[in-house]
């Protein structure tokens, strides 16, 4: 059973660029963020964890499936939004 749909990632990918956009108008232009320092490092250690979190559920997938997740690290790294969404993308493939 796929839990993941197209439209699902499609629309998680949409909402998280809306919420980045509504981060970056939030620091302002004219030098002075409006956002704490203690905010801001509560966010990028979330964003941390949750990628670390969404790793080892690739791993878990890969392996049920009997693909290799390691080949995934490095465009994970650089991309982690993108490569998660081709990933699922990837995975959901019939094969014929």
């Amino acid at each position: 059973m796929y839990v993941w749909s197209k439209p699902l990632v499609l629309g998680l990918v949409l909402a998280l660029a809306l919420l980045e956009v509504m981060f970056f108008l939030l620091i302002g232009e004219e030098g002075e963020s409006q956002l704490h320092v203690r905010t801001t490092q509560w966010i990028i250690a979330n964003y941390v964890l949750l990628m670390v979190w969404i790793f080892v559920w690739m791993y878990d997938q890969a392996r049920v499936r009997g693909k290799n997740v390691w080949l995934w690290a490095l465009p994970y790294v650089l991309f982690p939004l993108p490569t998660l969404a081709f990933f699922i993308f990837r995975l959901q493939r019939r094969i014929v």
